[in-house]
């Protein structure tokens, strides 16, 4: 009973000021042009200053874990893999493969994720999380890309976003390989410009969260829900399986491990939505999948919380 109350402690924290960012929405306290804003600030601003800050001050000896960041791309490219050749087989129209597939692997590791780590593990879990997110975010972003991409037929002459520019011009890739190299070389932050970049960062992760909840609809619960419901139970059930696998073959464990299964376990990423819908794909899809994630989420975090606290972590 014990562990359960500890481990609800640690999720539904999170999941009420989602709550409260859709109750204000409701309440029209805030609109969806605020939303949109607010997500923007949190992407390209206030998201970069805290992983910057985190991973900056960190000791990079000490919470850089290689195995870590290689098991959890190889998460990563075994769910591309996975739902990949599963839309092949089942002969999935183009617009639905790649709104299938990158649902199914592509995880809210900023907004959700972190946030997560935080609750369960503190700083230090942040700290480890913000690092291993540095190097996955570029991998994640690939592989959405390329689910996207290869199902549908392109003219030779037909143009399209620069994707390959705008992950290597990703505002969470620069801070976080900003802050890897301040880490790295042990460099120093003065301790006013520490002080405002603590005050700064505080923000991130309430705003990310009230804006998820303000952006949370039904109504985007126009797709397949069939598929929307198997490319959740990927991304939240298989997704952190795989991970729990991998991470023990490479031998990560402590709170490493933790972190490595509640990242693999985020639901799909906002970012999923916008880019089907960019890149011609099936965005219902895309959308429904998000929300039900989203919604399942809170009960599949609980269930491996449960799991991660009753073998010591």
């Amino acid at each position: 009973m014990l562990l359960l109350i500890t481990t609800i402690t640690i999720v539904l924290p999170v999941f009420l000021v989602i709550g409260l960012g859709h109750l204000l929405r409701c309440l029209k306290l805030f609109d969806a042009s605020f939303v949109q804003q607010t997500n923007r600030l949190v992407y390209v601003v206030f998201l970069p200053l805290l992983l910057f800050h985190k991973i900056g001050k960190a000791d990079f000896v000490s919470f850089f874990n290689g195995p870590l960041v290689i098991a959890s791309s190889l998460v990563v490219l075994f769910g591309f893999l996975l739902t990949y050749s599963y839309t092949g087989l089942r002969h999935y129209p183009a617009p639905q493969r790649g709104s299938f597939c990158q649902g199914a692997f592509r995880g809210n590791l900023a907004y959700v994720g972190l946030a997560i780590c935080l609750n369960a593990y503190g700083d230090d879990g942040l700290t480890r999380a913000g690092i291993l997110m540095g190097f996955l975010v570029p991998v994640l972003n690939l592989f959405a890309i390329l689910a996207l991409l290869l199902p549908q037929p392109r003219n030779a002459d037909e143009k399209g976003p620069n994707w390959l520019a705008q992950i290597a011009l990703n505002p969470l890739i620069l801070a976080s390989f900003l802050g890897l190299i301040w880490s790295y070389w042990s460099l120093p932050i003065p301790i006013i410009i520490d002080r405002a970049l603590g005050i700064t960062s505080g923000l991130t992760l309430p705003l990310a969260l009230l804006a998820i909840g303000g952006s949370f609809s039904l109504e985007r619960l126009k797709g397949d829900l069939r598929l929307a419901t198997l490319a959740s139970s990927v991304k939240l059930l298989l997704m952190p399986l795989f991970a729990a696998v991998l991470l023990r073959l490479f031998g990560v464990g402590g709170v490493d491990f933790g972190v490595g299964v509640l990242l693999a376990a985020t639901p799909a990423a906002t970012a999923t939505y916008i880019m089907a819908h960019q890149m011609k794909a099936d965005a219902e899809l895309a959308g429904s999948i998000v929300m039900l994630s989203t919604l399942a989420s809170a009960f599949s975090y609980t269930l491996i919380l449960l799991l991660l606290k009753g073998i010591g972590l």
